[in-house]
């Protein structure tokens, strides 16, 4: 094949063109040793993982009092109470998630708790209910700021499924621009928004208590038609623990942060317990706070406002729309239109937006060890230019899309998928916290240690049975409003990543190198130069014996060192066999794998302009089209760059997977039934030639 300079030039400008927006967007590209530099401190960590259980008091409390007003407003009364149990609730799972922080500080989470003490499926399950619950947040925040949003701007009502997509869309490239950068520009709306709460509970609590003013609410001389008056017995118990499962719906991303421990400043864990602590303590307040105030502004919200709202009488109709709980009592605190109540409404709007940002730091570091682990592709195991976890946020970014989409971005009917997946995770993996004590009080004799041991099984046992208490609760009340969807979506990434965990599987023991010699080893015949090596398996050890019968003056394996780990691992490994190839590591501090290869290959050609250099790739054969998603996508990246290489000839050696046997029957099928001219003769002709000597 010749490639003439003008095509060598077009692909030049190709790649200069598409690499100038990418650099505009995410910011250059930062090398691996520049990690530390991305590790984020206590106050920069809180708003990162911690704006999702912040922002949510912004609608738990309305959530309770929704549920409550269809019994009318007499059962406003047991607010304060389920407020309590929220409350105490939420104490629960921080005191237990800190001690997973310093058992887990590797990042996996409850996935790892789950996986190591309850075992893989356990652990599948966790990461499914997480995946799930991820994308969730990202959807019901994203949908509820652009609902707060449209009270004050019509067009965004008019569009919301637009506008929601658009702000999806600038949160992800905020995101791929690096933890740290999104971090600090978060920071500022989040503690606007806490601080301006805690201005409205404390200025509230002085006027009503020191200045005995009388504040109300604008929906205070409304009455509530109740749908079932006078509820007893069971029907006002299953009401009252409806609207505590949509109370804990402040309970959400509060396990982001044993998720994310590896992106805190050391010491990690201290500095990840103490942040959960500070999210926790912040949460309840404003929380009990708003509540509160909510009872004494005599705030009234209805499922239904247009019907069961009434006025002097009248019921205040479809133009009648309903401001949220928080707007509610900032106006009776504030007064509408001064200063603090247009600062907290806007605070508020915005940090709703930005309460997706917990997902968008939980998903790619969950998904980045759910692929290292095989459960999920490679390439989410990838950091991007800017050390983010690149394809686990565009992924995020797809799905939440795809749910706004379908929902039409409307946060009523998203909110009911909510909160489920979250219990799940909190249950699992609080159980698995009393076995992990467990098995090491069964080994410890120190008796300080086990006096610690013993109090930390405590909290955990405590907090497996509340959650799973409250995770029965939340599936009983909330099944049929729309639980079971969020339940579909668990299976069905539990499905997906058993499927691929399995392709792996089957792959790595297809391909894993034996001790002794085999087929694989025997030289085919000649050629050479420079081998592609990424681990020692079948495919390696096949394109090193192909490179060996080429019989070229030099022969060298070829390794680009993206993961210090493994490269340590490949090289014991190729000191161990004791294999007659040279193997150069050439270090990548941007975790490219193509650049390196081709400056490698060009530094060759520039040594010695005649002759000519020979890469050769092993490559996966596979039969599915699914399976080529999974394998040799790097192989592909390379084979385009070095096309436009002169002197430099490519080739793959490859090696046929199992599956691959399945390609080769549908293919000979198809030339057996449409083979050249076999339509033209006809059935008779066809028969007779079938049936001919061969």
């Amino acid at each position: 094949m010749v490639v003439r300079p003008f095509e060598r030039l077009r692909f030049t400008v190709v790649s200069k063109l598409t690499d100038v927006p990418k650099r505009i967007l995410i910011g250059r590209a930062l090398r691996s040793d520049r990690l530390g530099e991305t590790l984020l401190p206590k106050r920069i960590a809180l708003p990162v993982f911690a704006s999702d259980p912040l922002s949510s008091v912004a609608y738990a409390p309305g959530e309770v009092l929704l549920v409550l007003s269809i019994a009318g407003v007499s059962a406003y009364h047991f607010s304060p109470w389920i407020a309590v149990a929220v409350v105490v609730l939420m104490f629960t799972v921080v005191a237990s998630y800190r001690q997973n922080v310093h058992a887990y500080p590797s990042g996996g989470g409850d996935y790892e708790v789950a996986n190591t003490n309850l075992g893989p499926k356990a652990g599948l399950t966790v990461a499914s209910a997480l995946l799930v619950d991820y994308v969730l947040t990202v959807a019901v925040s994203i949908a509820s700021g652009i609902e707060n949003l449209g009270s004050a701007i019509p067009f965004v009502v008019q569009h919301k499924v637009l506008c929601a997509i658009a702000v999806i869309v600038l949160l992800t490239l905020m995101n791929l621009r690096g933890m740290k950068e999104s971090g600090s520009l978060f920071a500022i709306p989040t503690y606007v928004f806490v601080t301006g709460v805690f201005i409205m509970i404390a200025w509230g609590a002085f006027r009503g208590l020191v200045l005995g003013d009388t504040m109300r609410a604008p929906t205070a001389e409304y009455h509530i038609k109740a749908e079932h008056q006078g509820l007893a017995g069971f029907a006002l118990v299953f009401l009252l623990l409806r609207a505590f499962s949509s109370g804990c719906a402040a309970l959400t991303g509060v396990e982001a942060i044993s998720n994310g421990v590896p992106a805190f400043r050391k010491p990690k864990s201290k500095n990840a317990a103490t942040t959960l602590a500070m999210m926790g303590l912040l949460a309840v307040t404003m929380f009990c706070g708003i509540i509160a105030l909510a009872m004494v502004t005599k705030v009234r919200m209805a499922e239904n406002p247009a019907e069961d709202l009434f006025h002097h009488g009248v019921a205040l109709g479809s133009d009648y729309v309903q401001n949220p709980v928080i707007s509610q009592v900032a106006e009776a605190v504030f007064g509408k239109g001064s200063f603090l109540f247009i600062v907290l409404a806007a605070a508020t709007a915005l940090v709703l937006f930005l309460a997706a940002n917990t997902a968008y730091n939980g998903f790619p570091l969950l998904g980045s060890i759910l692929a290292q682990d095989r459960y999920l592709p490679r390439q989410l195991h990838t950091r991007g230019d800017r050390l983010a976890f690149s394809n686990g946020i565009v992924l995020l970014a797809g799905a939440a899309g795809l749910l706004v989409w379908i929902y039409g971005a409307d946060s009523t009917r998203l909110i009911q998928l909510y909160i489920v997946g979250v219990f799940v995770s909190f249950t699992l993996s609080q159980t698995g916290m009393v076995r992990h004590w467990n098995r090491h009080l069964a080994t410890e004799k120190d008796a300080a240690k086990r006096s610690h041991m013993i109090r930390s099984r405590a909290i955990n046992a405590f907090g497996a049975f509340f959650t799973g208490l409250v995770l029965v609760v939340v599936l009983v009340t909330k099944f049929t409003h729309g639980a079971w969807v969020a339940l579909l979506g668990m299976c069905i990434f539990y499905a997906t990543m058993t499927a691929i965990r399995k392709h792996y599987d089957r792959v790595a023991e297809e391909i894993a190198a034996p001790e002794g010699p085999s087929d694989d080893s025997l030289r085919p015949s000649r050629v050479h130069s420079v081998v592609l090596i990424s681990k020692i398996h079948r495919p390696a050890l096949r394109a090193l014996a192909y490179a060996k019968l080429m019989r070229s003056d030099s022969l060298e394996a070829l390794c680009v060192n993206v993961d210090p780990v493994e490269t340590k691992a490949l090289r014991a490994e190729w000191e161990r066999r004791g294999i007659d190839v040279p193997l150069k590591v050439l270090d990548s501090p941007y975790r490219e794998i193509t650049r390196p290869i081709i400056d490698y290959v060009k530094g060759l050609r520039k040594e010695s302009p005649r002759d000519a250099v020979s890469v050769i790739i092993p490559e996966y054969v596979v039969g599915h089209w699914y399976e080529h998603l999974l394998h040799n996508q790097s192989a592909l990246r390379l084979k385009g760059r070095l096309l436009f290489t002169p002197g430099v000839m490519v080739t793959s050696v490859p090696y046929q997977l199992q599956s691959s046997e399945a390609a080769k029957l549908r293919a000979r099928r198809r030339q057996e039934w449409n083979a050249p001219g076999s339509v033209r003769r006809g059935p008779a002709e066809r028969a007779k030639e079938s049936s001919a000597p061969k």
